[in-house]
């Protein structure tokens, strides 16, 4: 099913911009213990960043609110961000510290990964003021949990008083002020991360207390929401997976995309299944990442 690309749609996603420090081995390292890689690549990431790129090669208009180091790690995030038609107004470095960095092992089939969050946390309160009226002018705001909370709470407070929806990625997983919760049009944790959010609730009872708003991942099991009247599972679709990295961004910036083209949520959510399936057939977060054109191919 092809989704009408009728106006283009203006994203603002406020997050982390890293580079990815990625090896490929054929297992993981027990405690102590050292093991032979087979590669090892650097390649631009950041849960902000990937959702403003993924979004930007499906055809939406994306500005990026983030801060990357005064470093040559950082320059080259910026030049990426370009790159693929991201705007980078309200993306600026950092003369104290150095670039984000994500530390990724890949092995048996799927990703360990440990942030180092740096630049990242420079993604203050006072910072994101300044961009308010990038914000106040959105069709739908992205945002994630790899910058300061208190930041997260003031967009999800701008955005209710704009009037502009906002998507909650609330990855990685940590617990979220309620206000936060109540703020945000559209929750997606995954299974874990809704049972943090709400705090071991049932995931039915949860459901049903946001319906058509919390939208709960389920891997391969596809997507789970609640529409007012039953339980809705929407498919994945199954593919062999080569690289799962930035699956879960590439479907959170699909989601909002459709969303911000007036698309139901189920359309929306089968757009964006179908863009994350398409993510992981290929190496690295942003490299796998699909375009406009060839969603809609695979939806034909």
């Amino acid at each position: 099913m092809s989704i009408a690309n009728e106006k283009r749609a203006r994203v603002v996603v406020v997050g982390s911009c890293s580079m990815d420090l990625v090896v490929t081995s054929s297992r993981r390292p027990g405690a102590g213990e050292t093991v032979l890689g087979e590669s090892f690549k650097t390649v631009p990431g950041g849960k902000g960043a990937n959702q403003a790129v993924a979004a930007a090669r499906l055809g939406a208009e994306v500005s990026m609110i983030g801060r990357v180091g005064d470093d040559s790690l950082g320059q080259t995030i910026l030049d990426n961000l370009n790159q693929n038609g991201v705007l980078v107004q309200n993306v600026e470095p950092v003369t104290h510290c150095e670039s984000g960095t994500a530390h990724i092992i890949l092995a048996e089939g799927d990703n360990s990964i440990i942030v180092v969050e740096a630049a990242n946390r420079e993604v203050t309160p006072e910072y994101v003021e300044k961009a308010r009226a990038t914000i106040e002018q959105a069709d739908i705001v992205l945002i994630q949990q790899e910058i300061p909370a208190e930041t997260v709470l003031l967009v999800s407070r701008i955005c209710k008083q704009a009037g502009v929806p906002l998507l909650l990625n609330p990855a990685p997983a940590r617990p979220v002020e309620a206000e936060i919760i109540e703020n945000s049009t559209y929750l997606t944790p995954n299974e874990h991360e809704a049972s943090l959010l709400f705090d071991g609730t049932d995931l039915s009872e949860s459901l049903r207390k946001y319906p058509n708003r919390l939208i709960v991942t389920e891997g391969s099991r596809g997507v789970r929401y609640f529409d007012g009247s039953e339980e809705v599972v929407v498919p994945s679709y199954p593919v062999e997976a080569v690289d799962t990295t930035g699956a879960g961004d590439t479907f959170n910036a699909a989601f909002a995309v459709a969303l911000a083209e007036g698309q139901g949520i189920a359309d929306s959510l089968r757009f964006a299944n179908r863009a994350a399936s398409l993510s992981v057939t290929r190496f690295g977060a942003q490299g796998g990442m699909p375009t406009r054109q060839e969603v809609e191919e695979a939806l034909a």
